[in-house]
């Protein structure tokens, strides 16, 4: 009934559209239109509102673009599925802003969302996280954010791949799912994208959509636009709603953008949070939201305190990263000093080493998983593959061949530890509460207040999402650099290298709960102090040709 309506819909809003492109002026396409490598949200919507162009034209442009690279040429398999109401929904949004004008800054903008994200199956795409196990499962309902999304005049554009299960079911290769296979970066070829939002990542680092939505319980926010010259908003658990969204804890799950830009992250974002009567955590945040787009200023940093926790976080034996983060590192210290903000270093988390031998999240988690995932899968309306519980799911995995368990990519090992935990007992309590101290009165919130200070930077690969995971704090994450041309490649998985030469590097603000708008303030100075992002593009191959005046008129 839902696809009769669409096409009815599409079919009158598109001779809408074309009386309204009859009348609309021609333009110099080349001159004046956003490269949708770089193209922001105001950009977008500029054009937009001028008519420069369609939300129509828009999404025929990213599916282009998406065609190019995906599954073909480089093959970086970034996009599980796309959205087969996108034209349809585009159609009635840009007659709407006609007729009315534009709900928010998102409307008529395609949006790329992970594939743990709901949305409803009679608009045509999966749920999955990766999995077969939930290929045409049917969900009750679209995701909070989801409903936000829409709500503002986004438009889904399709699913972003991911690490399966948000990287909780083996020691699997970052970016790697059943149904989407192998993730890789833009930036080198077959270098690891990171995850488990490796997808949104990717997908933002090149264009393949206007913005993307990724998850994080411990770096796969943080972790991904760190590696794809991106920014990422990792939010303070509650402030947006994981309501249908495929769980890993409701204890550190979060929503939040990956985007090209901390401007777009912020608009994002601002739409985004609030509260869901589906998610109690949410009713702890501040009211009202913030407009997050208000802390783009580039002076943000002047008469700042910003710490530098050393201990341990930049021990390279402890966070495996390469020299190299280091060098560039130092470099950006003297940057935000050049800004105006005042490095306290070191500013050390009094329990560091603690939370580094420290195996409660582990316990945290894998009791969460296995208790949320089977209310999850008891929730769907249906799900073909007959899969209920953690318990099938291992199942269904070892007996589906190269479906799930291809070559190199069988383990199952988390999902198992999982399944082997017997519910909310006095060791998981006990280590949660282990995990909400050293994260936050005896981590972040003790030196914050031990030093004075506005706020933590480090650079984002290595150890440092995990204080901020355990706790349930944000991070603000955007581009520090990238790797030397004669740095030593590793291996990452069975297809995946890193480091390599060019991967690019994020550095990483960190604050307490709800310091989301002076972290972004902080971010955004910075970036646009360094405008590292232009520095370096992907390798040509896996940059899309297709722009708007490809589409424009056809």
């Amino acid at each position: 009934m839902l696809f009769v309506v669409l096409c009815a819909v599409l079919a009158t809003a598109q001779a809408a559209t074309a009386r309204w492109n009859s009348a609309r002026p021609i333009v110099d396409a080349r001159a004046t239109l956003p490269d949708l490598y770089e193209a922001s949200v105001t950009e977008l919507q500029t054009g937009l509102d001028a008519g420069a162009f369609t939300s129509v034209d828009l999404v025929k442009a990213y599916f282009a673009r998406i065609e190019e690279v995906n599954l073909k040429g480089p093959e970086l398999r970034a996009v599980i599925e796309t959205n087969p109401s996108a034209l349809a929904q585009a159609a009635a949004l840009d007659v709407e802003r006609a007729a009315s004008g534009r709900r928010s800054a998102l409307h008529g903008i395609p949006i790329l969302v992970k594939d743990n994200i709901g949305t409803v199956a009679a608009e045509g795409m999966n749920t999955t996280a990766g999995s077969y196990s939930l290929l045409r499962s049917v969900v009750p309902d679209d995701a909070g954010v989801v409903k936000r999304l829409r709500a503002a005049g986004a438009i889904i554009l399709g699913k972003a791949n991911l690490s399966e299960f948000a990287h909780f079911r083996g020691n699997l290769a970052s970016g790697w799912s059943g149904r989407g296979g192998q993730c890789t970066n833009a930036y080198f070829p077959h270098a690891d994208p990171c995850g488990s939002s490796a997808g949104s990542g990717v997908a933002a680092s090149i264009g393949l959509a206007a913005v993307t939505l990724g998850t994080e319980t411990d770096g796969s926010i943080t972790c991904p636009a760190n590696q794809n010259n991106v920014a990422g908003i990792k939010p303070t658990v509650g402030l947006t709603s994981r309501a249908g969204v495929i769980p890993i804890s409701e204890h550190q799950d979060t929503v939040g953008p990956i985007t090209r830009s901390i401007s777009d992250a912020a608009i994002v974002l601002s739409i985004i949070a609030g509260t869901d009567p589906n998610d109690n955590f949410t009713y702890a945040q501040p009211s009202p939201v913030p407009d997050y787009s208000q802390a783009l200023n580039i002076n943000a940093l002047q008469g700042k305190r910003i710490g530098v926790p050393r201990a341990a976080f930049l021990n390279d034996s402890i966070s495996g990263n390469d020299p190299y983060v280091g060098t560039v590192f130092e470099e950006a210290l003297d940057t935000l000093r050049s800004l105006g903000a005042t490095v306290v270093d070191p500013a050390d988390l009094p329990s560091a080493y603690a939370i580094v031998r420290s195996n409660n999240e582990t316990i945290v988690l894998d009791t969460d998983f296995k208790i949320q995932l089977n209310t999850y899968y008891a929730s769907l309306l249906e799900n073909p593959s007959g899969v209920r519980t953690l318990a099938e799911l291992i199942e269904f995995d070892n007996e589906s061949g190269e479906l799930e368990e291809p070559p190199r990519y069988t383990d199952q090992s988390v999902l198992i530890a999982s399944e082997a935990t017997s519910g909310f007992n006095s060791t998981y309590y006990e280590a949660l509460a282990f995990d909400r101290e050293m994260g936050g009165s005896q981590g972040i919130d003790a030196a914050l207040e031990e030093y004075s200070l506005d706020a933590l930077v480090l650079p984002a690969p290595g150890f440092t999402t995990v204080p901020a995971a355990i706790v349930g704090y944000p991070i603000v994450t955007v581009p520090l650099g990238f790797y030397p041309e004669n740095v030593t490649i590793g291996l990452a998985g069975p297809e995946t290298v890193y480091p390599a030469p060019g991967v690019p590097i994020g550095l990483s603000f960190l604050g307490t709960a709800w310091s989301e708008f002076d972290l972004i303030s902080f971010a955004y100075a910075y970036e646009q102090k360094t405008q590292t992002r232009l520095a370096r593009r992907a390798y040509a191959e896996a940059i899309p040709t297709t722009q708007l005046s490809d589409v424009i008129g056809h």
